[in-house]
């Protein structure tokens, strides 16, 4: 089948099921992208640890669903819009915040400084000039921050895909127009 339909959670390997009962990102239910994640152990897997490792690490709850929103608006991914304006209002974004990240943008100069970064990481493949970094790091990005920024674009962008691939269905309301 060319779109793969989700796995029921009870399907899966004991080590996954555990998992995807466990890691579902605080969401208080499986989001509908781990069901289509679960046909493939070895990807779900990998997302789930990488997901809570780049939690535990420097960027903020805040900045890494900045990051999320960003990254979808660029790809065009309505199915993440739609999760990251949910989580990204969990996370303390006020509704403003997520419209700008969306656009890249934000009133904080260093997540300003943060989706701008990334926008241009995203629109350039990874083709970054001198002064995008230096700009970044004159906001005060540690060089441990500049890595997790690309590690997250990354995890974004394989969300992005695999739902827009998948033709995934939202257990999220619309984000009207955020």
């Amino acid at each position: 089948m060319l779109r793969p339909p989700t796995i029921e959670p009870n399907l899966a390997s004991p080590e996954l099921k555990d998992m995807l009962d466990r890691d579902h990102l605080g969401l208080g239910e499986i989001p509908s992208f781990l069901g289509i994640l679960a046909k493939s152990p070895a990807a779900a897997v990998a997302y789930l640890r990488a997901d809570k490792a780049l939690a535990a690490g420097q960027l903020s709850e805040r900045q890494r669903e900045q990051i999320s929103l960003a990254v979808a608006e660029i790809n065009g991914a309505r199915r993440c819009l739609q999760a990251h304006a949910v989580t990204g209002g969990n996370a303390g974004l006020s509704e403003e915040e997520i419209r700008s990240a969306r656009r890249a943008m934000a009133p904080d100069p260093k997540a300003g400084q943060i989706l701008r970064f990334t926008q241009s990481l995203v629109l350039q493949r990874g083709e970054i000039s001198d002064e995008d970094l230096c700009a970044l790091r004159k906001a005060g990005c540690t060089e441990a921050e500049v890595i997790e920024i690309v590690a997250n674009i990354a995890l974004n962008i394989f969300t992005n895909y695999l739902n827009m691939l998948s033709g995934t269905k939202t257990n999220f309301p619309a984000a009207n127009g955020r």
